[in-house]
């Protein structure tokens, strides 16, 4: 499955505890990436300082389901429950 068009969601919805340029202590849940440009693709796609949680992320129809707002609130959940716990 390739990336819907204008979508962005992963680069929105996950928090990313790694550094990435512009974002040197990662990023929260729900804050647009630095590296997010306008037309909604990655700026450090395929190049090396693209942080392993980004390449990691690979579409799926669960992930991305029916549109924008389907895989935002999919990720957004996503990171919720896989969020570590604090005492």
């Amino acid at each position: 499955m390739e990336c819907r068009t204008g979508c962005g969601a992963c680069c929105i919805a996950p928090s990313i505890t790694s550094p990435l340029p512009g974002m040197p202590h990662g990023k929260p849940a729900g804050v647009p990436c630095v590296q997010l440009l306008p037309d909604m693709r990655c700026a450090v796609f395929g190049k090396p300082e693209r942080p392993a949680f980004c390449g990691g992320l690979q579409p799926s129809a669960d992930m991305c389901g029916a549109d924008r707002q389907a895989a935002l609130l999919w990720l957004t959940q996503l990171d919720a429950a896989t969020a570590p716990v604090v005492l």
